[in-house]
């Protein structure tokens, strides 16, 4: 949180189960709905990525950055998050620095280590080599964003000096880091400029390594993804978009993102999601009491971002739900915390 209160944002993966749903006519109903909820009081858009996904979950959100920054104002645009081992991390430095340039300072570039193996051999890399990767990484875009040009020589990057990269950021975005593991969590409070988390099961994890490192706990940032449905209604919306929420979380599994996927097991139906508590149904009155403890107890949290719509619900429902929570939780939470 900052001097004005916290800031809520959506958080989208751009992902099109539906065979029946041209890619162009979804892209172009999203970015509406963006600029839409920017007009409503919505105050950041997260995108992340992946590759070689049937239902499209996207994988250049740098390019949909950029169509997101000409259609809005004030919004801040971040990744949670860029899979950073599968890029060139110079090309993450220009991409992101010519970002920040087109919004006037409005982007944040949010990394992770990745986890799918399929995309690590696919792009040449091996994902025992996710750590190194990301924190040399990591080293090369801050100092491309510095100016400098001194080169560099490591395990996993080398670069030739002389090599200045252009143009440099006006503003410098934050680097961020996403975290689940302890070791990757103590990574990211070492070498990042705030910790992208998600399901809030991993905040005190990073204070506590904060702390650790002797940093001062009370100056660190949080931005937190939600698994949440705030809704009116939120078991009546539960059953229509439930189904939605398991074919989400059981791909994730598939993938890796919780662990080994032999050893993982799937969700088999939507109440399963519910009693495993990996989603929360939330109406206005729950939401309130519940952002507002959370809030209250980690000041540290800048920004709190939902799922706009889950893979394959139309936009038009997560609209209304968007609308719900701008109209009905978003005010009556900063009324709270102002008191």
């Amino acid at each position: 949180m900052d001097g004005t209160g916290p800031v809520f944002g959506l958080w989208y993966d751009f992902r099109n189960p539906d065979p029946e749903r041209p890619f162009g006519s979804f892209y172009r109903e999203v970015l509406e709905q963006i600029g839409w909820a920017e007009h409503k009081g919505l105050g950041s858009v997260w995108l992340t990525e992946h590759h070689f996904c049937a239902d499209g979950y996207s994988p250049s959100p740098f390019v949909l950055a950029s169509a997101i920054g000409e259609r809005t104002a004030n919004l801040r645009i971040g990744t949670n998050l860029i899979v950073s081992p599968l890029h060139n991390p110079v090309r993450l430095a220009e991409d992101a620095a010519t970002l920040s340039l087109l919004t006037g300072g409005r982007f944040d570039l949010g990394v992770g280590q990745g986890y799918w193996e399929r995309e690590f051999a696919a792009f040449g890399q091996t994902v025992r080599n996710r750590p190194s990767l990301l924190e040399e990484g990591v080293e090369i875009i801050r100092r491309a964003w510095a100016g400098d040009d001194s080169g560099f020589a490591g395990k996993r990057y080398s670069l030739p000096a002389g090599l200045a990269v252009t143009p440099q950021p006006e503003t410098v975005p934050q680097l961020l880091v996403g975290a689940m593991a302890e070791p990757a969590i103590a990574r990211a409070a070492r070498i990042a400029d705030g910790f992208l988390s998600t399901q809030n099961a991993h905040q005190q994890a990073y204070l506590d390594a904060v702390a650790a490192l002797g940093r001062p706990v009370e100056e660190a940032r949080i931005y937190a993804g939600q698994w949440a449905i705030i809704a009116e209604d939120p078991e009546r919306t539960w059953a229509r978009i439930g189904e939605h929420a398991l074919y989400q979380l059981n791909e994730y599994i598939s993938w890796g993102a919780f662990g080994p996927p032999d050893a993982t097991p799937r969700f088999t139906d939507p109440q399963q999601i519910l009693d495993a508590g990996a989603y929360q149904l939330w109406d206005a009155d729950i939401a309130v009491t519940e952002l507002t403890a959370l809030l209250r107890e980690r000041p540290q949290i800048r920004d709190v971002h939902f799922w706009a719509q889950l893979p394959g619900e139309p936009v038009d429902s997560g609209t209304e739900r968007i609308e719900y929570l701008a109209t009905k939780v978003m005010p009556r939470v900063r009324e709270r915390l102002a008191g």
